[in-house]
């Protein structure tokens, strides 16, 4: 219970709640969207130079190797639940439920670094190669996604859109996202650097890292509230979905943690990773390859439901679970 309370009150959490609230009571409260962008790449640029910094330190673990398969697998996985039960219940059509579906089996960059910030405050770090297992994840949702949406790999690529942009160009969208492709660079880079290399730039990327992420996590709290407050196309079945899905999915990985035989921490980023929901690479890859998919329903869904909910409570929830059962 102490642990569950140190989260929901660590200045990380609460610089969200705090954009949130500040959004619903329309404060004039607002963060340059260049001071966002660059946060951001500071943020992916962190965690992966750490992350490669770990591993060289380390070496390769076959633990590693199980989780990116295993990663891989639930990525392309989950999405077959969610569409069953955003059809079912939430009476979704296909193409929306297929679009809707794979942000729930690919993940957040952010709701991964903020627990990862989270678990290591409270002393349980996760292994640095989970930045890997979450590169790996990325995509397999968004390949499943479209396959329930169209029923086949015909099409695969063909936007519809009138821009007519084509198969090259949704690939281009889903393996070159930029936020992933910083990622993945930065942990390359830190394994070939390794920790003599990273010492020089300990401060800029560690030291600080904690507080840019705070005023980030104030800016995604204004955006969620009001992404909220704009949706149209929510309804109260789909919104609780949007809080049901993460739920099973983690629930769905922790006995796949135990399996693979992973430690606390970093069994608790595996099911964080596997309980978030993409709204960056996920949605820009549906934009171009279903274009007739409403883009603000799985955005209302994916941001301003599903991510709060994780940050506030899911994350403090899926520590709980994995302490439970040791």
């Amino acid at each position: 219970m102490s642990d569950i309370l140190a989260t929901l009150t660590s200045p990380v959490i609460l610089f969200f709640v705090l954009g949130a609230l500040a959004s619903f009571a329309r404060s004039d409260l607002n963060v340059p969207e260049s001071v966002s962008k660059g946060m951001s790449l500071y943020l992916m640029a962190a965690i992966g130079l750490k992350g490669g910094v770990e591993v060289a330190a380390a070496g390769p673990e076959p633990q590693m190797l199980a989780t990116g398969l295993a990663g891989v697998v639930l990525s392309f996985s989950l999405p077959f639940t969610g569409y069953f039960l955003l059809r079912r219940v939430g009476g979704l059509d296909s193409c929306n439920a297929g679009a809707v579906s794979a942000h729930y089996g690919s993940v957040s960059v952010v709701t991964f670094v903020t627990g990862v910030a989270v678990l290591q405050g409270n002393g349980a770090a996760p292994a640095g190669w989970m930045v890997a297992v979450l590169a790996l994840m990325e995509t397999p949702a968004i390949i499943a996604g479209l396959l329930l949406a169209r029923g086949s790999l015909v099409g695969l690529g063909k936007t519809g859109n009138a821009e007519g942009r084509g198969e090259h160009s949704v690939w281009r969208e889903v393996l070159l996202n930029g936020p992933v492709v910083l990622l993945v660079g930065a942990f390359l880079i830190g394994v070939l650097a390794g920790e003599d290399g990273f010492a020089p730039l300990s401060f800029f990327f560690n030291d600080l890292f904690r507080g840019v992420l705070c005023l980030f996590l104030l800016d995604m709290g204004l955006l969620a509230a009001r992404r909220l407050r704009e949706a149209q196309s929510l309804t109260v079945p789909l919104a609780l979905l949007a809080v049901v899905l993460p739920i099973v999915n983690a629930a769905v990985a922790l006995p796949v943690c135990m399996m693979i035989g992973l430690s606390g921490g970093t069994a608790a980023a595996f099911l964080i990773l596997c309980a978030s929901a993409s709204y960056i690479a996920v949605p820009a890859a549906m934009r171009l390859a279903l274009p007739q998919s409403d883009a603000g329903l799985y955005l209302a869904m994916s941001l301003a439901i599903t991510f709060p909910f994780n940050i506030i409570l899911g994350i403090p929830l899926y520590v709980w679970a994995v302490q439970m059962l040791g």
